[in-house]
């Protein structure tokens, strides 16, 4: 896997995937950002939130399970000292559909915090990471 991450300007900067698309990042007034994009570490949350919210509607798709929304909430906390890394990360799921097997939704988040998500399992390794989830039933 391979990126770029070309200077615009100021604390501005487009970060280009290998799959050909692009995002931009910037740094908050404080530091000489504009404020045009998202930080460099809200996009690592933000990777975590798809890859796992991927892995959790994947999961439950193939058990059959009648999945109709999936959002992810995340919190983080961050060291005081720099290196600012995450110290605590929580992912709260809410899955919402008709006749959800509550086991299932438990297994789905289970998988995917211990063998599927790398971003999740990478950031463990630093960080406490908890997780919980809701289902909301589907009329």
């Amino acid at each position: 896997m391979k990126a770029v991450v070309k200077w615009l300007d100021n604390m501005s900067f487009i970060g280009e995937s290998e799959s050909g698309h692009s995002v931009v990042m910037d740094g908050p007034p404080e530091s000489g950002g504009r404020n045009l994009g998202v930080r460099p570490m809200e996009m690592v949350l933000l990777g975590m939130g798809g890859c796992t919210a991927f892995d959790v509607v994947m999961i439950l798709q193939r058990q059959r399970q009648s999945i109709s929304d999936c959002h992810v909430e995340l919190s983080a906390e961050r060291a005081d000292e720099v290196p600012k890394v995450f110290t605590r990360i929580h992912v709260h799921y809410v899955v919402k559909g008709k006749a959800l097997d509550e086991k299932k939704v438990a297994r789905a988040v289970e998988m995917t915090a211990e063998k599927y998500c790398s971003v999740s399992i990478m950031l463990a390794q630093s960080a406490e990471v908890t997780h919980d989830f809701e289902i909301i039933e589907q009329d």
